[in-house]
């Protein structure tokens, strides 16, 4: 294996892929999405034909003073707020994507029966898209939600099992055994809300057989998110209930951190109470600005 606890076997030029098999970016339902940052919203907000989009798009007018009530509310710890809009029109649907552009977090989140949730955090941070598509790249739900992180997310990372037990380790192991054991008596024990454990691999040496043997015992999750803020954050849920893969990369894509967390999922990908309030004024100074 390359170095870093979760990327791709010796030989594959890419790390962590963002999709599934079988999904590809259009089926995701965010191929062709603005990509608009915070200035690119206010820009095109600006124009004569956003003008004209804002003004067949009432629906939308009567959404965001919503979205604004669930920011200045919403506590970190607290159930998400979900916003349906699988009933709104293509240009209802068009202006939404424009007004909340795409901010740092991204997920993919692979559910029961084929299910996969795409993840996309706005550029109001604790404000996020989730559409849901089957096995056929069909989309079945569409919504916007506030939240610290969907829903989806923290659902799927439930139904991970439990770590039980671990094979006989392989012939020039070091530390992957006791290792283990303290991966599986923390996830065990963990109580949500609690403060996460973190397991350093750059403070803690593992000899090329013992990062084999903890990634086979670990095994693949059902979850993998990107977050791009200061640097790049990569987090995978592995195949035991409360352990994630987390890493950081520098601007060449190499790893500077390597690290496991146990507990839930990481704050990195996580919106705070503060960002909440930053997000309700600045989206209430857009829908005062354009949408009145």
């Amino acid at each position: 294996m390359k170095a870093g606890f979760w990327v791709a076997p010796e030989g594959e030029d890419g790390g962590v892929s963002m999709m599934p098999i079988g999904i590809d970016a259009t089926a995701s339902g965010f191929a062709g999405r603005s990509g608009l940052t915070g200035a690119g919203t206010i820009s095109f907000l600006a124009t004569a034909s956003a003008a004209e989009l804002i003004e067949r798009c009432p629906q939308v007018a009567a959404l965001l003073p919503q979205l604004v009530e669930a920011l200045e509310t919403q506590e970190a710890g607290a159930a998400s707020r979900l916003f349906d809009l699988t009933g709104y029109g293509a240009d209802d649907l068009t202006l939404i994507g424009q007004v909340l552009g795409e901010g740092e977090v991204s997920a993919t989140v692979a559910l029961p029966d084929g299910i996969v949730a795409q993840v996309q955090e706005s550029v109001m941070a604790g404000l996020w898209r989730v559409r849901f598509t089957d096995r056929d790249g069909r989309l079945v739900a569409d919504y916007a939600e506030v939240a610290a992180i969907p829903a989806a997310v923290e659902r799927a990372a439930l139904m991970v099992p439990s770590l039980e037990t671990v094979g006989e380790p392989p012939a020039g192991a070091m530390n992957v055994m006791p290792l283990l054991t303290e991966i599986r008596d923390r996830a065990r024990g963990h109580v949500k809300g609690a403060p996460a454990h973190t397991v350093t691999f750059s403070l803690f040496p593992m000899s090329d057989a013992d990062m084999a043997f903890l990634q086979d015992s670990l095994g693949p999750g059902p979850i993998r998110i990107l977050s791009r803020g200061y640097g790049t954050c990569r987090i995978v849920a592995t195949g035991a209930r409360n352990v994630w893969s987390v890493q950081f990369f520098n601007a060449m894509d190499t790893i500077v951190l390597d690290t496991l967390e146990i507990g839930d999922v990481p704050v990195t990908a996580c919106a705070a109470v503060e960002d909440f309030r930053d997000s309700a004024e600045r989206l209430r100074e857009i829908e005062e600005a354009y949408f009145r």
